[in-house]
């Protein structure tokens, strides 16, 4: 009995307090109003009154939250995250004169090593002087002296890259992007990090969507090319609203060796519905030839290349009729044969929008895929408009697959079974 009063007591307890509570609290009711305004609305708004982040510096910040802050502002970093976390604790004492003791020494070790390949650079030098200055029945013939300083040439080049490749100011300097793309180091340091992640993703896109074989029987991009249509960055395969790709695309064409050069710009859709033939065609959507580009010289905007003596075929809208599968706008870098100019006037007369080969193009004219790029169409809430406006026939056509017919089967007759 008394383990029951002790079980019971302390309930009877709690149930006292909150008797004693409901005399002394006000009920509280709890509603929503009627409100003509949609969740939307209200969650632009309540978005639109959250504080601003405090005011950082975009050169000094060095944590990621900071970061985080600047990047939803639109605010761009300056510099590398070790630079930034640098500046404060340096007194804007210059990158080379940091007083760290390991640090100088390491630099005297690499200097010396800079020093040694410099040495070797003027020696390599000169021999290429003595060959180039030698007889050609002395070199072995034309072939032959042709091929060494060609290989002479290219150990020079490496010569170069290991002569700045260990120093800490160029590596600075290029994670920064103050590097000067006319030297071999900044280069070759571009070319590296382009291959370590966005070249493998580029190769697996055009992998992906079958670029190869359907368009060209082969890619090795050596160039890297980015798509961008006003200030929207396009990545490679991405879908990309009809609206805006109305406009003309921008190009960014990266080289990493020496030297000007003339290339093509093709952009062809492999997946024009062809209802003849129950399949597919190709259509050039943008040509142009002649186009300078170099380490340095890197912008190919569309709309402002010359009418007469670069664009062949000008700018088309790409859109996809409705009920087609998605189009591959495939955009391709050719670079022209030893940087000769081709005459306009002889591309356009045998070049058609229309059924555009590129493998017979390349064939004909001579020019090498060098870099490429792609985005994807589909039919949108803006597809009609664009097509619309740009004069294009067909937007209130809608393809459908042919229904498959079953096989024909012979029914036996049904009087013997009654």
């Amino acid at each position: 009995m008394s383990s029951a009063t002790y079980t019971i007591r302390p309930a009877l307890r709690c149930l006292r307090q909150a008797a004693r509570q409901e005399f002394h609290c006000t009920p509280f009711y709890t509603f929503r109003s009627l409100t003509t305004s949609s969740p939307r609305q209200e969650e632009a708004h309540l978005q639109s009154t959250t504080t601003p982040p405090p005011d950082l510096d975009p050169s000094l910040v060095s944590t990621r939250k900071e970061e985080r802050q600047l990047n939803s502002t639109g605010t761009h970093l300056i510099g590398s995250r070790r630079r930034r976390a640098t500046l404060p604790i340096t007194t804007n004492i210059p990158f080379e004169q940091l007083p760290y003791q390991c640090f100088q020494e390491a630099r005297k070790i690499l200097q010396a090593d800079r020093e040694e390949k410099l040495k070797q650079i003027e020696v390599q030098r000169k021999r290429i002087a003595n060959v180039q200055a030698a007889d050609v029945a002395v070199s072995g013939g034309q072939a032959s002296k042709k091929g060494r300083l060609v290989a002479m040439q290219k150990y020079l080049e490496e010569l170069k890259i290991l002569a700045d490749i260990n120093d800490p100011i160029i590596k600075k300097r290029f994670e920064d992007n103050e590097g000067d793309m006319n030297r071999p180091i900044y280069r070759y340091l571009a070319d590296r990090e382009w291959r370590s992640y966005k070249r493998l993703l580029l190769m697996q896109r055009i992998t992906q969507m079958h670029l190869v074989p359907d368009i060209l029987p082969h890619l090795d991009p050596v160039a890297e090319v980015k798509l961008a249509f006003g200030r929207r960055n396009v990545q490679p395969g991405e879908f990309v609203d009809s609206r805006v790709s109305e406009v003309p695309a921008k190009l960014r064409v990266q080289v990493f060796d020496k030297g000007e050069r003339l290339v093509s710009v093709a952009v062809v859709d492999p997946d024009v519905p062809n209802l003849e033939t129950d399949g597919f065609r190709y259509r050039c959507l943008f040509l142009a030839v002649n186009v300078p580009i170099s380490p340095t010289l890197t912008s190919v905007p569309f709309s402002t290349l010359d009418g007469k003596a670069q664009v062949v075929l000008p700018w088309l809208v790409p859109y996809a009729q409705k009920g087609t599968p998605y189009h591959r706008m495939s955009i391709f870098i050719l670079q022209q044969s030893e940087g000769k100019a081709l005459d306009v006037n002889a591309v356009r007369e045998k070049v058609e929008r229309e059924g555009f080969n590129l493998r017979g193009f390349n064939d004909r004219f001579l020019v090498k895929p060098v870099g490429v790029h792609l985005f994807r169409s589909k039919w949108d809430e803006g597809t009609a408009g664009v097509m619309s406006r740009a004069g294009i026939e067909g937007a209130e056509v809608e393809y459908t697959r042919k229904k498959v017919e079953a096989l024909p089967y012979k029914k036996k007759d049904g009087a013997r079974y009654r």
